[in-house]
């Protein structure tokens, strides 16, 4: 018989596909791992799915020390941001605490990423993978649901995903609302982040929606989160609006660019404009004025989304999780009663 005629070898990425679990988990479960915790229910429908499809080990590949990689994969964006350094460093300190190591990669290209992120999955390099990436449409979501790879989303929110780590982000915007409001001011603008991402949505969602409840309304202008996008929209909201006396920004760095934009205008920080940002970093306390921030819980988020794929590789379903820590709001010197 010739052998273009032969039904093709069952591979082990077959069984994993067809019992819905890991390549890796499927090979510890063939394998007899005694290490691996798994539900019983799981390791049933590896062996089933292994019988069912008639899968022989290939001779070479017995002959192999074969481990489990004990990686896990993180997608994040461009490194220029520094809010993913703290989720970074909490992911890489939850997982040595969970015997995994963590492999980065930079989305800077999104079918550059997803080329890389799939050939680490499909060489069996890495168990899972955490996406922080919040590029909208990102050709890893496709990818990842196509080949069944354990995941998570981390930092962003994919509707009826089940599978969200996230901040409250509208109480972190809430409590930036309440010192404003506590110091007196009540005209008062967002420099929001790009409408397409989920973040920026549901940080301004936040801030709008509690100044509503306090019978306010807010002026918003969009930017990208970078400093350049802080100066534009800080612009476009002076000029629409000179009498504002306080902005909240989505990120640091358009803070920074906001700093910028007052400085042009001739504009007091805080004398006449008051400014509060999103996200804690060392640099608010060494800008002048010292940058007032609404301080998250990024460590714990990142060690949050370790946790929620460990526990999917030993047969737990995919959750949706908030990480529960208050946000807290760090005054400084960026932030005063308005002028009367």
């Amino acid at each position: 018989m010739r052998s273009g005629n032969r039904a093709p070898r069952k591979r082990l990425v077959d069984v994993a596909h067809t019992a819905g679990v890991s390549k890796s988990i499927a090979s510890r479960v063939l394998n007899g791992d005694p290490a691996l915790l798994v539900r019983p229910e799981t390791r049933e429908r590896v062996l089933r799915a292994a019988s069912d499809l008639g899968y022989r080990p290939h001779a070479a590949a017995r002959g192999l020390k074969r481990a489990e990689t004990g990686a896990l994969g993180l997608l994040v964006p461009p490194l220029t941001n520094p809010v993913y350094v703290r989720i970074i460093r909490g992911a890489f300190e939850r997982a040595l605490e969970r015997d995994f190591v963590v492999l980065l990669v930079e989305d800077v290209d999104p079918a550059q990423a997803e080329r890389t992120a799939s050939r680490l999955v499909q060489a069996g390099r890495i168990d899972g993978l955490m996406i922080a990436s919040a590029r909208p449409g990102h050709p890893l979501l496709r990818s990842v649901r196509r080949d069944r790879v354990p995941h998570v989303f981390v930092n962003r929110g994919v509707a009826r995903s089940g599978r969200n780590v996230v901040i409250d982000e509208a109480q972190a915007s809430a409590a930036a609302l309440a010192h404003l409001l506590q110091l007196g001011h009540t005209r008062i603008g967002h420099v929001a982040g790009p409408r397409a991402l989920d973040t920026a949505k549901r940080r301004t969602k936040g801030f709008v929606e509690a100044a509503a409840a306090h019978g306010l309304e807010i002026e918003v202008a969009e930017g990208d989160f970078g400093e350049s996008g802080g100066a534009t929209a800080a612009h476009d909201l002076l000029g629409r609006r000179p009498d504002l006396t306080a902005l909240y920004t989505s990120t640091l760095s358009q803070a920074v660019g906001v700093y910028h934009a007052a400085w042009e205008l001739g504009l007091d920080v805080p004398g006449t404009l008051s400014l509060i940002g999103y996200d804690d970093m060392p640099l608010a306390e060494y800008l002048r004025p010292p940058l007032t921030t609404v301080r998250t819980p990024l460590a714990e988020l990142g060690a949050a989304a370790v946790d929620a794929l460990v526990d999917q590789l030993l047969g737990a379903e995919p959750r949706d999780v908030v990480v529960g820590a208050e946000p807290e709001v760090v005054v400084r010197s960026s932030t005063g009663e308005p002028r009367r």
